[in-house]
């Protein structure tokens, strides 16, 4: 158990999804119904709604985490930029319990608990945990302006994202700008090291940085090619 909790708070401080969580004890059943959305406003792919834990509690560590990092306190973005994650994992139950809940209090710099605006499952399943416009902490120097969409796989840090995976990215991706035209950015985690040089980073805390590597090249060379066109821009 020791063993198991490190490992997660490896993975928390580096402001991702982490593989090695087990599915114990969850959320109750009753704030887990799932129901499909699609917008209206602007056609989409078909989204499964299932929210992690959205209370004032979140929201007030979400104003900390701004007061620290950005020196102003806010609870939404203005969304300028798609970060792709892999949640180094294969079990979306897993992933999901380890997001929902809205505290990690052995984080520093902040306990907002971890998590991303969607998780992409194997076989292309898209679902949405928080809205679109939430602060939510999944990369750092970039929270403050970035949707967070994690992919299911990347255990043991193997590029093994599917086909199906890569085709609801883009779907989603290409909703997103459409709804939000603010958004000019797509990036993988690990090209955190470019965003530095943009106008994407914003980090108050001096050395708070930690490498990455997913979702990989060749993830992102297959957005990079079926999202031509789309007026978003790639490193």
């Amino acid at each position: 158990m020791k063993k198991l909790i490190a490992l997660l708070l490896l993975c928390l401080l580096g402001s991702s999804a982490c593989a090695s969580v087990r599915d114990s004890a969850g959320p109750a059943a009753e704030t887990r119904k799932e129901t499909v959305l699609t917008a209206q406003d602007v056609p989409g792919p078909e989204i499964i709604q299932k929210p992690i834990a959205f209370s004032n509690v979140r929201r007030r560590l979400m104003r900390e985490y701004a007061r620290i990092h950005y020196g102003e306190e806010m609870e939404t973005i203005v969304p300028r930029a798609v970060v792709v994650h892999w949640t180094a994992s294969d079990s979306m139950e897993g992933v999901y319990r380890f997001f929902y809940p809205e505290e990690q209090p052995k984080l520093k710099n902040g306990t907002l608990n971890v998590a991303s605006h969607f998780l992409v499952g194997k076989d292309g399943t898209i679902w949405q945990l928080t809205p679109e416009t939430a602060l939510d902490r999944h990369a750092i120097g970039l929270n403050w302006c970035a949707i967070g969409i994690e992919n299911v796989g990347g255990a043991d840090g193997k590029e093994d994202l599917t086909e199906a995976q890569l085709e609801a990215n883009i779907r989603l991706i290409r909703f997103l700008h459409q709804k939000y035209p603010t958004i000019t950015w797509v990036l993988g985690h690990y090209q955190q090291d470019e965003a530095m040089h943009t106008e994407l980073w914003k980090e108050n805390i001096k050395g708070y940085y930690h490498g990455k590597i997913d979702p990989g090249p060749i993830f992102m060379q297959g957005l990079r090619d079926g999202l031509a066109g789309e007026g978003v821009k790639f490193f």
